[in-house]
């Protein structure tokens, strides 16, 4: 198919043009697509017809923070209650339990992630009895990878020690931003010395893979804010480092409420925080992943990117191509070639519905061959820049016909060079990545209907 001949614009005209609210594809359909209609029933169904010939991932979402931070978006409260923390364990235990009797069959893990929240709330012992109990219960022998998201001020070396004992192989340290100005803004007071001492620390215990988790957008930051950060944090050499834009929806999130709105850098702003950062790390050896990750070329997400393996999840770019995801805790979501599903979001309610014996979903959406077909295209696009779409339509038994409808809604895309199309061969220019989620979003049908549930593209 052939669009239209691309004209000049500036950048500012750009971000008017295409600054829309559109979903960070971590799934298709998104999560705001879930409802009522997929339950406990149905996610018990699936389980059993699993596919489990390959290795199945394990998330485990620790819904507990020493401090509020105000920009967060995760569920997860203030809580420094040990018994609480203890006994909420114990229930995660008792939820791979009900969701083991559903599968009826041994099951082989490759991976768990450890989310959250802040993981290294759990106590030392906590941690290794919860790890001690997934190892009694599911097959670990080839588990290749055990990750965890943590905050560098809650951390101390007993935990890492734990951490070492468990084999945990992948970290990821919130850094956000080292501004003190932006810190006060956002309640998230926090010094490099920390940081790098976390750092250090992990690494003395085994840690092969360290990811930090940097934003812009953020509220007083400005460029020399995040080149200033960016300086700081090199020196450690991640493998990883992934730059999120801040995204403000108080309207879901009521403690977003605590941020001055006239504090927040508008969009040409936050687009030129981004391209800086870009520029850097990639003039400091770090290969640009997809929107938002870089990683040192000897790091596997690099390796997956070149190979064409790069695949996008709720944890973001990941090399994890598990078929089975399955999620325990608060929140938690979890996925096989059915569908997905997610666990209750209120904790005394899952609380309650684990100790009664019942799996503790709230919501889900069954997966049809036309949104497995529509999936992939948008995990392509987002991990590539490029898709073939009449290839991802012959795997998946579809016709490019029903994506037709993309095609007028892309027209713009390409008049401004964002996008180049050459037949069913569509690929992201350069000056078109940072609009990707916009691009991705044509081929949703749902897009414009639940665009208030999600962020700004820029």
């Amino acid at each position: 198919m052939s669009l239209s001949s691309p004209v000049t614009r500036t950048v500012g005209d750009l971000i008017a043009r295409y600054d829309a609210n559109a979903p960070r594809y971590t799934s298709y359909p998104t999560a705001a697509q879930f409802t009522p209609a997929v339950g406990a029933r149905q996610w018990g169904d699936w389980l059993a017809r699993a596919p489990l010939d390959q290795a199945v991932s394990l998330y485990l979402h620790i819904p507990f923070c020493k401090r509020l931070c105000w920009y967060c978006g995760c569920n997860t409260r203030a809580m420094n209650r040990e018994s609480v923390i203890a006994s909420y364990v114990d229930l995660l235990l008792r939820e791979a339990d009900l969701v083991l009797e559903r599968i009826g069959r041994p099951v082989r893990v490759g991976s768990i992630h450890l989310g959250g929240g802040t993981p290294n709330m759990l106590a030392p012992s906590d941690l290794e009895r919860l790890f001690a109990g997934m190892a009694a219960r599911f097959d670990l022998g080839d588990c290749f990878e055990i990750a965890a998201e943590l905050d560098p001020e809650v951390l101390t070396p007993e935990w890492v020690e734990a951490a070492g004992r468990i084999g945990l192989t992948r970290a990821s340290l919130g850094v956000q931003d080292l501004s003190p100005d932006v810190q006060a803004a956002v309640n998230r007071p926090e010094r490099f010395e920390t940081i790098r001492w976390a750092a250090e620390a992990l690494r003395a215990q085994g840690l092969v893979s360290l990811n930090l988790d940097l934003m812009y957008g953020l509220p007083r930051q400005t460029v020399e804010n995040v080149i200033t950060t960016l300086g700081l944090v090199t020196t450690l050499r991640p493998e990883r480092i992934a730059l999120f834009g801040y995204a403000h929806v108080p309207w879901m999130k009521p403690h977003q409420k605590l941020i001055k709105d006239a504090d927040l850098p508008d969009a040409p702003a936050r687009f030129l925080q981004s391209q800086a950062a870009a520029r850097y790390l990639t003039g400091k050896g770090w290969t640009p992943i997809g929107l938002d990750h870089f990683a040192l070329p000897h790091d596997g997400l690099a390796a997956a990117q070149r190979a064409g393996r790069l695949r996008r999840n709720f944890q973001g770019y990941t090399t994890d191509a598990a078929p089975v995801l399955i999620g325990l805790g608060v929140s938690s979501i979890s996925q096989t070639p059915d569908g997905y599903v997610q666990n209750l979001s209120q904790e005394r309610e899952w609380r309650a519905a684990v100790s009664a014996g019942d799996l503790p979903t709230a919501r889900g959406v069954a997966l049809g061959p036309q949104d497995a077909f529509v999936g992939a295209i948008i995990e392509r696009l987002m991990c590539d820049f490029a898709v073939d779409v009449a290839e991802v339509a012959a795997r998946h038994g579809c016709t490019t016909d029903s994506v037709a409808g993309a095609w007028p809604l892309l027209e713009r895309f390409a008049e401004d060079g964002l996008i180049a199309v050459e037949g069913p061969q569509l690929s992201v220019t350069p000056l078109g990545r940072p609009f990707v989620r916009a691009v991705c979003a044509a081929f949703d049908p749902a897009a414009v209907a639940i665009a208030n549930r999600h962020a700004r593209v820029v």
